[in-house]
């Protein structure tokens, strides 16, 4: 889909006296979409900007959002970039929320360095605002950060995948996220840590944007560059499912170790199926509510949220390494999402 024409900051000043502020949201990108969880002039406005609205991570962010604020009393408004990577949708999503009078902006930064003039806008016109999942650089740029411990997730299955290699040399294919992104120069680095390598130890690095379709495209591409890789650590179980499609193709799907960081229901499941050997599971539900409550409390008492809250991540296999803590899919798939 085509980005919506942007609206003139007169016409959003507008729309928000008007009290259709949300409906402009939809100006954010193709990508977006907005919602009012309840309405009422009393309630508190806060505001959630995902990096897409396809990504089942951030559709369940939303769903957790919209959750929490319906038991707070909270008004809520959402949008979403027109793709991972929409720095441009997200600023305008910004903008059209203070303008709206949002108390607060939750938000996962598509481009963490980016972003940041614009929050500096929001926070100096007194909006609270809170990184969720991805935190912006600096990460001071924001009041405060509720995410998986992003370094810690990559470790955990570098940890794995180390051994379960049981001493085997290791070709590494690293299907990476996008530059400029926090969450996933965290990740890689994290994996490449718990591995004990380098990137010099990484025969051939893509970048997928965290998509299926181009997962599959960069793992094809490696596999001509280097048809002996043995392990591959992905940014996200889609680009993971993509990277196992095309190793299917190949006929090596068998052979070929795939790690990857989300516990997401259909990635905890191909752990299960046996197409991805182990997944760093996070928690979009809690860092979501707990934002929503953080700016529900400081509308009402002025106390803000501040620093960095870790929500959790978990190591899920069935194939349990000697040294390396995991739970298994039933676990997995109890605390699953999506």
């Amino acid at each position: 889909m085509s980005r919506t024409t942007r609206l003139s900051s007169s016409l959003l000043r507008v729309a928000a006296v008007t009290g259709v502020a949300a409906l402009t949201l939809t100006a954010c990108g193709s990508g977006s979409g907005s919602s009012s969880s309840s309405s009422g002039s009393g309630e508190v406005k806060v505001g959630l900007i995902t990096k897409t609205d396809t990504n089942p991570f951030f559709v369940k962010m939303k769903e957790g959002a919209e959750k929490a604020a319906k038991e707070n009393g909270a008004q809520l408004s959402t949008a979403a970039g027109k793709f991972d990577g929409d720095n441009a949708g997200q600023v305008t999503a910004i903008e059209n929320m203070v303008a709206a009078g949002v108390k607060g902006i939750l938000i996962t930064p598509s481009d963490s360095k980016a972003i940041v003039p614009a929050i500096e806008k929001a926070r100096a016109k007194g909006v609270l605002v809170i990184a969720l999942d991805t935190p912006t650089d600096p990460e001071s740029a924001v009041d405060a950060l509720f995410a998986t411990d992003n370094v810690k997730a990559g470790e955990l299955i570098g940890e794995y995948a180390k051994a379960a290699m049981k001493g085997k040399t290791a070709k590494i294919a690293a299907l990476d996220l996008a530059p400029g992104v926090s969450v996933g120069v965290q990740r890689h680095e994290g994996f490449l840590k718990g591995f004990g390598a380098t990137d010099k130890d990484v025969v051939c690095a893509q970048d997928t944007g965290g998509d299926q379709a181009k997962g599959q495209t960069a793992m094809e591409n490696c596999l001509q560059k280097e048809p002996d890789i043995n392990v591959v650590y992905t940014i996200n179980e889609p680009a993971a499912l993509g990277a196992y499609t095309a190793l299917k193709a190949k006929g090596r799907e068998k052979d070929v170790l795939i790690v990857s960081v989300d516990g997401g229901c259909t990635g905890t499941q191909a752990v299960k199926d046996g197409k991805i050997a182990a997944t760093s599971q996070q928690y979009p539900l809690k860092m979501a509510a707990e934002g929503v409550k953080a700016v529900v409390t400081y509308a009402k008492d002025g106390k803000k949220a501040s620093g960095y809250t870790d929500t959790g991540v978990t190591l899920i296999s069935d194939k349990a390494q000697d040294g390396v803590t995991s739970k298994d899919t039933a676990y997995g798939l109890e605390s699953c999402w999506g």
